[in-house]
């Protein structure tokens, strides 16, 4: 049996197989729901060996549901129109399969479960498998950033011990960060940036997101064939500078490339700091010392520096995915996750 494991989310879904091939497309649920089918049944030709689908979702937040129990539903309706040899199974936040009636069943075990089986997966493969010692409880930290959130789950003896178990519970523990490195908007990250001998404020409005930052720092390589932009233009440099420079209602004429620059980094240094109480608010809660960190997502590099500037993660092991893997599996991690325990399954 073959499986490929999807992660649904609101702005983009990603799959991946347990052999490690992935792929990341695109596509807005929350404007066209009823092209999700479309969608999946493209990705699946990606794959043409694959048998069963492994699913777990964000995208029951979007907007075009009225509650994450009627996305729920929607989604799995969509999923399951596509024909595959087995029937799909589905990852509950109770850290299991269940099949589509059930998990219909029970959607709030459903919603947003995508943070819990990346923590399964890495406490099984990463942290489990390094213990010291048979039945180590040892504090581990999974960091994952990705384009638009950031979760911070701690793992007690390889095993996800989050404080909250639903979107809601979990920004109230500091476990979940709506911040990402790609699209939030920066208008939500500071009201005002310096500028020149003072302060300038910010629009509110979606000119600009934290991919622009990223591009112009270098942090993110330029991608001309990327317009999933604030402006739909391409994801390089130069159009950045633009997007930046809108945030101050200005143009490139009015704000230069020396100029945006220092105004970037302040709102990167903005976001960092932000993420970084978080991280505070979750190692705070742990009974013990963190010994290891394992880092994954499309923000991996400012999981980074993170742990680099927190001094209760000096000793720390660090293993990111991207490194330890590839940069394919890092960013589309919870679907490469789904693949491998799909397969381990005794379903």
């Amino acid at each position: 049996m073959s499986i490929l494991g999807l992660d649904i989310g609101g702005a983009n879904i990603k799959a991946a197989d347990a052999k490690g091939r992935t792929l990341t497309r695109p596509f807005a649920i929350w404007k066209t729901p009823e092209q999700l089918g479309i969608q999946i049944a493209q990705i699946c030709r990606e794959f043409p060996e694959v048998t069963q689908l492994a699913v777990t979702m964000t995208a029951e937040l979007a907007d075009c549901y009225a509650t994450k129990a009627e996305g729920v539903t929607s989604i799995l309706d969509q999923m399951e129109s596509v024909p595959q040899k087995h029937p799909p199974c589905v990852w509950t936040t109770a850290g299991e399969f269940v099949d589509p009636a059930e998990a219909r069943r029970q959607p709030m075990l459903v919603a947003a479960a995508n943070w819990h089986v990346l923590a399964t997966w890495v406490g099984q493969t990463l942290i489990a498998k390094s213990a010291t010692r048979p039945g180590d409880d040892s504090c581990s930290l999974l960091i994952d950033i990705g384009t638009t959130t950031t979760d911070i789950i701690p793992l007690m003896g390889g095993v996800p011990s989050a404080v909250g178990r639903t979107d809601l519970t979990r920004l109230q523990s500091g476990e979940l960060s709506y911040s990402g490195v790609k699209r939030t908007p920066l208008c939500a990250v500071a009201h005002s940036v310096p500028w020149r001998d003072g302060y300038c404020s910010v629009a509110a409005e979606l000119f600009a997101t934290t991919l622009d930052l990223y591009l112009l720092l270098g942090d993110i390589p330029e991608d001309e064939t990327d317009r999933e932009t604030a402006n739909g233009q391409p994801a390089t440099r130069r159009a950045a500078h633009d997007r930046l420079a809108r945030m101050l209602c200005g143009d490139r004429n009015e704000v230069s490339l020396e100029e945006a620059l220092p105004v970037a980094r302040f709102l990167a240094d903005v976001q960092r700091q932000r993420l970084a109480g978080s991280l505070d608010r979750v190692l705070a809660q742990l009974p013990g010392q963190c010994e290891s960190v394992v880092v994954s997502g499309s923000g991996a590099f400012l999981a980074r520096r993170l742990i680099d500037e927190n001094r209760r993660l000096v000793t720390a092991k660090v293993t990111s995915l991207d490194e330890l893997l590839s940069p394919g599996i890092a960013e589309a991690a919870c679907a490469y996750a789904l693949a491998i325990l799909a397969e381990k399954s005794p379903r």
